[in-house]
């Protein structure tokens, strides 16, 4: 069961719609919000801060550390009230931390304390970064926090049932279990798509679903599709189906994916709704 969801918060765009989900999500679940934000530490040290008096030509004045410091911690608190502001206009009463450190980390070690993660795919600082489909925050807390991570969208939109892409693998088979113990909690129904034009794997694929579902004393429709993965995921969420998708995460190893991409970020850059992974 759900109990608590850690959600850290930037002040972006992006991370006010995450907000928005994450209380929608706990008055479903009556869960506990946990509510998180990093001052980034790389803002006060390190290349940062040495191509910033580069390109002024000089070095920093005395108390220009402090005055960054400053205008971080104000920042910080603008962030954080607002949380509050909106967790308790809902009826919440959510609790809020301010950490200093490196941001991935931070959010890696406050999540053992937490049942899930909610957060936006990009973060406030993506624009500062080349390449990739999903923020490398959101990726390195996907991959180190062991926990399922919701990544939202950009529009907010209620979630009234959910969907799971399952392929048997341990990650699928962890992204299952949480799905079915999500869907009877929040009453969402529960729909499952294999994909392959294999009869006997569906077939096996299919029992293990029901043998899970029944174990978790939960329903779940289950859909055979061909094709290829990616492909098929994304048709599935463009059809509405479903306002939440459920996968496991990063299926291909490290190098598959840097030459071929993955199913996972085919998914992510491209679904109009919430991704819940796990891995």
């Amino acid at each position: 069961m759900v109990k608590k969801i850690l959600i850290p918060v930037d002040g972006s765009a992006n991370s006010d719609t995450a907000l928005q989900y994450g209380i929608y999500v706990a008055l479903k679940l009556k869960a506990i919000i946990s509510g998180l934000h990093v001052l980034d530490v790389n803002l006060l040290q390190g290349p940062m801060l040495t191509d910033i008096s580069g390109a002024v030509g000089m070095p920093p004045y005395d108390g220009f550390f402090d005055a960054i410091q400053k205008s971080l911690n104000e920042k910080a608190d603008f962030i954080i009230n607002n949380f509050l502001e909106n967790c308790q206009r809902a009826g919440l009463k959510p609790e809020i931390k301010k950490v200093m450190g490196k941001i991935d980390e931070i959010i890696i070690e406050e999540a053992s304390t937490v049942d899930f993660i909610l957060m936006a795919k990009k973060g406030e600082h993506f624009h500062l970064k080349e390449g990739g489909l999903l923020g490398s925050v959101a990726e390195a807390v996907i991959r180190n926090s062991g926990k399922p991570v919701m990544i939202t969208p950009d529009n907010f939109l209620e979630i009234e049932s959910m969907g799971i892409a399952y392929d048997g693998s341990p990650s699928a088979k962890k992204a299952l279990d949480f799905s079915l113990v999500l869907s009877k909690q929040a009453t969402w129904p529960l729909t499952a798509i294999i994909i392959t034009s294999d009869r006997e794997k569906a077939t096996r694929l299919t029992s293990q679903i029901e043998e899970a579902a029944q174990e978790k004393e939960n329903e779940c429709e289950v859909i055979i599709l061909p094709g290829k993965e990616g492909t098929e995921i994304i048709k599935f969420i463009e059809e509405d189906a479903v306002e939440l998708m459920v996968m496991g995460a990063y299926g291909h190893n490290r190098l598959r994916e840097l030459l071929l991409g993955s199913t996972t970020s085919q998914v992510i850059q491209k679904s109009t709704i919430p991704v819940l992974l796990t891995r």
